[in-house]
Order: C-alpha cells, then structure tokens, then sequence
C-alpha cells in the first residue's frame, strides 16, 4: 500500500481511502459536506486561523518542497 504525503504532514494515524466506486454524484456530495464543514469552521474561527496564518515562516525561509506544499494547500478550494 503506498502512504501518500498528507496536506497536514502527518505521517501517523487512521488511513482514508475513498472508494473507486462512488459515483459523481456521490463525489459531490462528498466536495459539498466539506465545503459547509469549512464555512462553519471559517465564520466561527476565521480571525484566529488569520492570526496562525500570519505567524508561519515567511516562504524564504521553505525549502522548495515546504513551498509546494503550501501552495498546494493554499489552492484547495472546499
């Protein structure tokens, strides 16, 4: 089974896998619960993950992998 780098950068605990069955439409439901979970955590936590946000290192001090990383973060949209 191949372990695959987490956004998070854990390297420990339970394993996700997402079926290859689904369909589409069960796909999308999937995309829409994480959007709302991420509005409901945003409006209630917003200014603080701000605060967090501004206190990481400055992307001069990343290695060129922690910048990928960041930017790959960064661009998910849910």
């Amino acid at each position: 089974m191949t372990n695959y780098q987490q956004p998070s950068g854990l390297t420990i605990g339970l394993g996700f896998l997402i079926d290859d069955n689904w369909t589409p439409e069960q796909a999308w439901a999937v995309v829409e619960l994480l959007d709302d979970l991420r509005g409901r955590i945003m409006s209630h936590y917003l200014i603080p993950i701000q605060e967090l946000l501004r206190e990481e290192p400055e992307e001069q001090d990343m290695t060129e992998d922690q910048q990928e990383e960041r930017l790959n973060r960064d661009d998910l949209d849910f």
